[in-house]
Parts: C-alpha cells; sequence; structure tokens
C-alpha cells in the first residue's frame, strides 16, 4: 500500500465529526488522543481522519498548524499498520492534548503506540463478539 493521505481519507463531514464527539470511543496516548467510531463512510476507503489542536493552550496558528502537520505525516507514516488489521469503516479524529511544542520524534512515539493500542481495543472487541 502506498503512503498517500488523499482527500478521500480525510473526515470533512460535519455530521459525522459531531457523532464522533458525542458517541465515540477514545484511546490515549499522551500527548495525542484518538476518538473514533465505526461508520458508514461515503467513499470506498476503510477510514476517513481528521486532526485537531486546542486554540486555548496554541493561541498562534503557525504553531497549531505545525503540530496538525506533524500529526498527518505520522499518521500517513503508519497507518498501514491499521489498514491491514480492520474490517469495517472508522472515523478518526486526533487530538493534540500536550501543553508544549512537540517535535515530530515525540509524535511518531505516541502516534504508533496510539494506533498499536485502538488495534488492541478493536481486536479484544471482535473476540468477544465472536463469542
Amino acid at each position: 500500500m502506498k503512503y498517500r493521505f488523499p482527500k478521500e481519507e480525510k473526515l470533512k463531514s460535519k455530521k459525522c465529526i459531531e457523532l464522533l464527539f458525542s458517541e465515540g470511543n477514545s484511546v490515549s496516548k499522551f500527548p495525542l488522543r484518538l476518538i473514533y467510531i465505526a461508520a458508514t463512510l461515503p467513499k470506498d476507503v476503510p477510514i476517513q481522519a481528521g486532526v485537531s489542536v486546542t486554540k486555548r493552550r496554541f493561541k498562534k496558528a503557525v504553531t497549531r498548524n505545525r503540530i496538525k502537520r506533524l500529526m498527518r505525516e505520522a499518521y500517513r507514516l503508519h497507518k498501514n499498520e491499521v489498514f491491514n488489521r480492520i474490517s469495517t469503516s472508522y472515523a478518526f479524529m486526533f487530538l493534540y492534548i500536550g501543553k508544549q511544542e512537540p517535535t515530530f520524534e515525540e509524535i511518531e512515539k505516541s502516534m504508533i503506540r496510539l494506533l498499536e493500542k485502538f488495534s488492541e481495543k478493536i481486536d479484544a472487541t471482535n473476540t468477544l463478539e465472536n463469542e
């Protein structure tokens, strides 16, 4: 699979985002939190993902945008690990919950662990349903 993050994989639906925050489940690995929900997506993609950084902690848009770019890049490089394990489609929202501006290495380590935790949680849920 190619390491791309095309337009079809970006979460932009307001309804889906509202549903995520009202009914979604979450996993955390500081400084990132992943909110996810099983959803029927309009395109033929297994996951649509969005990223968000709070304006309360990072006043300057330049800083917020840099953190979002780092999060998207870390997701883009490691999303294949999740794509290969899931059978249904999901909507993801990655939130940055740290208080200081991170380096790419910090974001990447957290992203890898976060996606592993998500996969473990999904595997555990699937085995409970099958029993």
